[in-house]
């Protein structure tokens, strides 16, 4: 097992491959979908036990608007039920569920839903489990911008006193910790616009792993690999 002490404080997850493993099983997109859902229960079940600090899961980008509205629409309804059922899974391992990302375009009843599952887990203290929801990186950094420009007409903030950490008080994630490490399945090797800004020195893993088929063992490979890594941010270690 990997010792605590080398464990990342937040992991950030691509689900890739959904698709691609129900077409090679001579299923229909959404039945990737829906087993895809497995696997994220069990992996946030397994780094609630482990102590990480935050588990962000990309589960809708705003490029996938893109797709056919059959599928955007199944996607939806298994984003409500998911909401729905997975509270116990929440409430039982002391979850605290946040999102990125721009909720305010997603069905009203998804929304809904959302918030209670937020309202319920406020108060615990375990893992936070992050959703990204209608997400996108440049989107996020384009919204950050915005609102620091406004501020700064405003007289709020002043031009010269600007730096990273104030741009990063305007990011979704201006209250949450940068991932340590930044997991791909499905084996394509990009970060396809997820949070751009926050992975600048994560720890990059990819498998070629379709997202129904990772779990616990493979989690536990991208945390044994990780282990034996060192982390320089940019400097030497001696």
């Amino acid at each position: 097992m990997t010792k605590r002490k080398r464990l990342p404080n937040h992991i950030a997850i691509i689900m890739d491959g959904n698709g691609r493993w129900a077409r090679q099983r001579g299923f229909m997109r959404v039945r990737g979908h829906e087993e895809g859902v497995k696997s994220v229960r069990e992996i946030t079940t397994e780094c609630a036990k482990k102590h990480i600090g935050q588990l962000t899961l990309y589960a809708f980008s705003n490029e996938n608007w893109k797709r056919s509205k059959t599928e955007v629409n199944f996607l939806m309804r298994m984003l409500k039920k998911y909401l729905i059922e997975e509270r116990k899974t929440i409430r039982d391992n002391d979850i605290i569920l946040k999102t990125i990302g721009r909720i305010e375009a997603l069905p009203k009843d998804v929304q809904k839903e959302l918030s209670i599952s937020m309202e319920e887990s406020k108060n615990n203290t375990g893992m936070i489990l992050c959703l990204a929801l209608n997400y996108g990186g440049r989107t996020e950094i384009v919204d950050a911008t915005k609102g620091l420009a406004r501020d700064v007409k405003k007289g709020i903030v002043k031009l010269q006193d600007i730096d990273d950490a104030t741009f990063k008080s305007y990011m979704y994630t201006s209250d949450m910790s940068d991932p340590d490490l930044l997991i791909r399945t499905g084996g394509e090797m990009r970060v396809s616009n997820f949070l751009l800004w926050e992975v600048s020195y994560a720890e990059l893993w990819f498998t070629s792993v379709y997202w129904p088929e990772f779990k616990k063992k493979q989690l536990e490979d991208a945390l044994s690999d990780y282990a034996k890594r060192e982390r320089r941010f940019g400097g030497l270690i001696e």
